[in-house]
């Protein structure tokens, strides 16, 4: 397997990776911008790409700023919001086509750098602040997200799982913010929260394609009009918790398939040497269709209509979670634990440790057939603090034993069991 090696440098306060390579013919441009999770800054901080992608300094109407990337043939813009472990990431991301393949006569990966620059750096504003009319229509479009959540079950679930598990962690604020919050933002006030935030949150850059690291920083010199101290560093490593007495939590709403959810303390991350065993328990747990528990609660037991697990390796937590007949909870929440104990025993068959191992294995080779997954990879290194390459992760996979994840599995403890049933009933 070929060895992927970014190119690291410093640029004006942002750290800038490049990696040089014809895999692609396209560029694929990302900047992750992470902050802690904070009650306080959680909203504003959701809310601001919304507002971003609306114009820039150049493009002041959102019809003009899509018309720009129709432009640039049809390039790809969009952001994402989410937690890892207790940070808030703002991930922006860009693919533009690689000027070989096109007649442009200024260069694409100028122009698409340049254009996200602007998009970060040069919004739209009106006396010194946000544009209102962005503002307002952008908080209509985070709340309807926010309130969405509540329509979808399956995710509701698994949020009020979380936060009942994590009531008095920074991990339990769900990375949208709260339609509170959302009220009391003004154009001014997130005009204000937005150069805290450039100010002062590290902001990684990405570039993969076929360019060079002096190209990349030749063009930033043109069009990165941000100057700023060296980027802070991820610091803040979760606070292992260790669960006393198992809390349950029923809730009860207007639905007529229970939603179980359990939440497990894991005291293993991503920068652990245990980390490959952790990733071989998720999946012989829960992590793919030949699992424990879908196999057990789901097929043999016919008790649950779905069923399975989740790994955060940068929090340390895991979750189950399972839609089952509101009547057949207590016998549920037996067959669950029985599986628990059964990883713990060490009960693992050969067919659940080969097609495990199989599956992470391949999962992991494909993440390579795509620049974004590839940067993805590289940034949970980044995030972490621990250095992981692919072939690396792979021949840690390949050597974990049994033995190993019966040392992951008896380190797991039940923290939260969260039952979502009906109005009616016990």
């Amino acid at each position: 397997m070929k060895m992927i090696t970014f190119e690291r440098t410093e640029f004006r306060g942002l750290r800038v990776h490049v990696l040089p390579t014809e895999q692609f013919k396209t560029f694929a441009i990302s900047v992750y911008i992470g902050t802690p999770l904070n009650e306080s800054s959680v909203t504003p901080t959701a809310l601001t790409p919304f507002v971003l992608r609306r114009g820039t300094e150049r493009y002041p109407e959102t019809k003009q700023f899509r018309e720009k990337l129709d432009d640039l043939y049809g390039a790809g813009f969009g952001f994402d919001i989410y937690k890892r472990g207790d940070y808030q990431m703002v991930h922006f991301r860009m693919d533009i086509i690689n000027d070989r393949f096109v007649a442009s006569s200024e260069s694409l990966l100028a122009q698409g750098l340049g254009f996200l620059s602007d998009v970060l750096l040069q919004p739209a504003l009106e006396q010194g602040a946000f544009r209102s009319k962005y503002v307002e229509s952008e908080k209509e479009t985070l709340q309807k997200r926010i309130e969405s959540i509540v329509n979808d079950k399956i995710k509701y679930a698994a949020e009020r799982c979380i936060e009942e598990m994590c009531k008095n962690e920074p991990y339990r604020l769900h990375p949208l913010g709260t339609i509170e919050q959302l009220k009391q933002a003004t154009p001014q006030s997130l005009y204000e929260h937005y150069k805290n935030w450039l100010a002062s949150a590290p902001i990684d850059l990405y570039v993969v394609g076929n360019t060079t690291t002096e190209e990349v920083l030749r063009l930033l010199e043109k069009s990165l009009t941000i100057s700023r101290n060296a980027g802070a560093a991820y610091t803040s490593r979760p606070a292992a918790v260790v669960p006393g007495q198992v809390n349950t939590v029923v809730e009860r709403l207007d639905v007529t398939q229970g939603k179980l959810n359990m939440g497990l303390r894991i005291p293993v991350t991503y920068s652990d040497e245990a980390y490959a065993a952790a990733l071989m328990y998720n999946g012989i747990l829960g992590g793919f269709p030949h699992a424990k528990l879908f196999t057990n609660v789901r097929e043999k037991a016919s008790l649950a209509y779905y069923a399975s697990s989740r790994y955060d390796g940068h929090k340390g937590i895991m979750t189950i979670q399972s839609g089952i007949e509101i009547q057949n909870y207590e016998k549920a929440v037996s067959i669950i634990r029985e599986q628990l104990d059964a990883m713990a025993a060490g009960t693992y068959s050969e067919t659940e440790l080969s097609q495990t191992r199989a599956m992470i294995i391949n999962h992991l080779r494909e993440l390579q057939d795509s620049a974004f997954e590839i940067i993805g990879f590289d940034f949970n290194s980044i995030l972490s603090g621990k250095q992981r390459t692919v072939p690396e992760l792979i021949a840690a996979v390949e050597a974990v034993t049994p033995e190993r994840i019966r040392a992951v599995a008896e380190s797991v403890k039940l923290d939260t069991i969260y039952f979502l049933t009906g109005q009616k009933g016990e």
